[in-house]
């Protein structure tokens, strides 16, 4: 029997679509709001509560998804207002991001804590765009349990059940990417810099990007090896991964842990094993049906 007949199938979620009200944020208007909620196909949480590596108390809630917009957005020029009181600027509809962080005194400036939600809904062919390119943020929704869906109908089941669709060489290259930049930010390398300075005057670097780069090493490997990222992260790996966030782990072994990562993630850059390309037929495929029937339905 083979593995693809032995994995779980993939459920049916539905759930509430609702976002926070529009803001005064170029991709926050009302109109982008409504494309969508009302468009939306899968939204599921991403952030650290999903990997496992949550510190309590300490974490914003993070959630991604995608929507499928209406034809004038697809096949016309049609255009969203750029945040909430700018009619008058248009932008083409892309993503709808909040972050209910922007509600308090301080606004766009505020930085996202406890309690806090943190949401971006994209645009399916924004979102395809991305994931066929490697980008490890998105990705992620693809192997997201059952239990952290929000939503997710019929075209987010296909989705997901084809995941292994986009993993490539592209994706070595775009995890190895993403990794050095959260080492960078963590060790403050050339135009690097840390927004948490409160980690830094207690461990001496940026302990939450550390924890990154490491997990990004990691599940990079894996995805690679296997088609699939386990989520929550695989033990003893998740552990790990919490006790570098908390700061006990000296410095030195962890930049040792994300360096040995980084390299078996440029050697399978390299492996022949690996496709050098993602299935971008398949994922047009899917984009042109799936548009289709969710016009037909509106």
């Amino acid at each position: 029997m083979t593995a693809d007949a032995l994995r779980t199938p993939v459920p049916v979620v539905r759930g509430d679509t609702s976002l926070p009200a529009g803001y005064r944020h170029p991709h926050a208007s009302e109109e982008a709001r409504r494309i969508a909620e009302e468009g939306t196909i899968l939204r599921v949480q991403v952030g650290s509560g999903v990997h496992g590596t949550s510190i309590t108390g300490q974490d914003d809630r993070d959630e991604m998804g995608i929507c499928l917009e209406p034809p004038a957005h697809v096949t016309g020029v049609a255009r969203v207002p750029a945040g909430t009181g700018a009619e008058s600027a248009m932008v083409e509809f892309e993503q709808y991001q909040r972050h209910t962080v922007w509600d308090r005194p301080g606004g766009l400036a505020n930085r996202s804590g406890a309690g806090d939600l943190d949401v971006v809904v994209y645009s399916a062919r924004k979102w395809a765009r991305l994931a066929l390119a490697g980008n490890p943020t998105v990705l992620l929704l693809l192997f997201v349990p059952d239990a952290e869906v929000v939503h997710r109908d019929e075209a987010g089941v296909e989705l997901v059940e084809n995941a292994h669709r986009f993993v490539s060489q592209l994706a070595a290259g775009r995890f190895i990417g993403y990794l050095s930049a959260q080492r960078a930010a963590m060790t403050g390398g050339s135009g690097a810099h840390t927004n948490r300075p409160e980690l830094v005057a207690v461990h001496g670097y940026d302990t939450k990007y550390a924890m990154h780069a490491l997990r990004l090493g990691l599940q990079g490997v894996e995805l690679l090896t296997t088609g699939r990222i386990t989520l929550p992260v695989r033990e003893p790996d998740r552990t790990y991964l919490r006790a570098v966030r908390r700061g006990e782990v000296p410095f030195d072994e962890v930049v040792a842990a994300i360096d040995d990562a980084e390299q078996r993630l440029i050697g399978l850059r390299a492996s022949t094993s690996i496709a050098a390309e993602p299935d971008r037929a398949w994922v047009d495929g899917w984009l042109h049906r799936s548009y289709l029937r969710h016009w037909a339905r509106s």
